[in-house]
């Protein structure tokens, strides 16, 4: 299974239509929105050929959000856990460090996806994958000046399953 990971796409219309275009052409099965769409008309271009997921960002200001995204998807509110086959993701949008951490390192997850600090990366602890997407750019240490995406093949273990993909705006 082929998953999307996105997060802080903040309204930017261009890089949310470059994402799902991005998704469609690789054939993703579903994509995870890690958070701050800002506004709900900025999350109906993934109602697209794909399932959706996705958490609350702390920039999610409009609580349509969420009655936009369970129009077509699953809104998993402040963090949530989903299951690719075998695979065990967590997902939350990343604001407080303490808690990704803790769903990294108490084992129960494959995967952590977050988001929050535009900065795109992976890191593997002790048989858990923390997934950063990126987001737009922002002058942020680790940031650069591009929008990043990432893809999670599930038939492939660990931090070799995820690839980030560049986007141009």
């Amino acid at each position: 299974m082929l998953v999307g990971i996105v997060s802080d796409t903040h309204d930017d219309l261009d890089v949310v239509e470059a994402a799902v275009d991005l998704f469609e052409s690789r054939g993703v099965d579903a994509v995870v929105h890690c958070g701050d769409f800002v506004a709900p008309f900025s999350v109906t271009p993934f109602d697209a050929g794909f399932d959706f997921h996705a958490v609350r960002g702390n920039n999610d200001g409009e609580w349509a959000v969420e009655s936009t995204v369970n129009s077509f998807g699953t809104y998993l509110g402040e963090a949530g856990t989903l299951s690719f086959g075998t695979v065990e993701v967590a997902v939350t949008h990343g604001t407080s460090e303490v808690v990704v951490d803790a769903l990294v390192d108490c084992g129960d997850y494959d995967y952590v996806l977050h988001g929050h600090t535009h900065a795109s990366g992976v890191e593997e602890r002790d048989g858990t994958v923390r997934v950063n997407p990126g987001g737009l750019p922002i002058p942020v240490a680790g940031a650069d000046d591009s929008f990043h995406v990432a893809t999670l093949d599930t038939t492939e273990p660990g931090a070799a399953a995820v690839t980030h993909h560049r986007l141009d705006r």
